[in-house]
């Protein structure tokens, strides 16, 4: 009998437990829309030679995966660049305070950054720009993605020039695997 009433108090404790859980909060339609990017990606570019390193191709291998709870996504990349190898972890998430996209990222070249780029996404476009410590100077930045297909997007990154004018320094093209 003492295991009957054990056996039920679990159960009972479980189906509380699921209960509350389905009462959590739920991911919004913008944390949603990050899905787009779960899966294995295969990317292929160029990067222009700036002052912050060396021009030439490159490719890259990436993993995305939402992350426990399906707000935000953790994404790790392979590749290698005209610098050598390359490795990053990447963490794609919405913002709902401030209404933006968010993005963080390190790698393991000496431009790795602390920031965080905010981006809106408008028509399939995703639109990150940020504001960074590049070389000793602030620079403008902003990466633009934009979905060409269920399984493929292009991307580039622009930083903005004493001139007032962008400048595309990188150009890529992603596809699932």
């Amino acid at each position: 009998m003492k295991r009957i009433l054990i056996a039920c108090t679990v159960v009972l404790g479980m189906a509380t437990v699921a209960r509350a859980e389905d009462k959590g909060p739920r991911p919004a339609p913008e944390n949603q829309r990050l899905g787009f990017f779960v899966g294995k990606w295969k990317t292929t570019g160029e990067m222009k030679e700036t002052p912050f390193g060396p021009g030439g191709k490159f490719t890259a291998q990436e993993s995305c995966e939402w992350f426990s709870g399906k707000f935000s996504l953790v994404c790790k990349s392979k590749g290698k660049g005209p610098a050598g190898p390359t490795e990053g972890l990447g963490i794609m998430g919405y913002n709902g305070e401030e209404r933006v996209y968010v993005y963080y990222g390190i790698d393991n070249t000496p431009m790795s950054m602390t920031t965080v780029p905010r981006g809106t996404l408008a028509d399939d476009v995703w639109t990150y720009e940020d504001e960074s410590r590049m070389g000793g100077q602030m620079v403008k930045s902003r990466y633009v993605m934009k979905v060409t297909g269920k399984n493929s997007y292009t991307s580039s990154w622009s930083v903005l020039g004493p001139d007032g004018q962008w400048k595309t320094v990188m150009e890529a093209t992603s596809k699932r695997n």
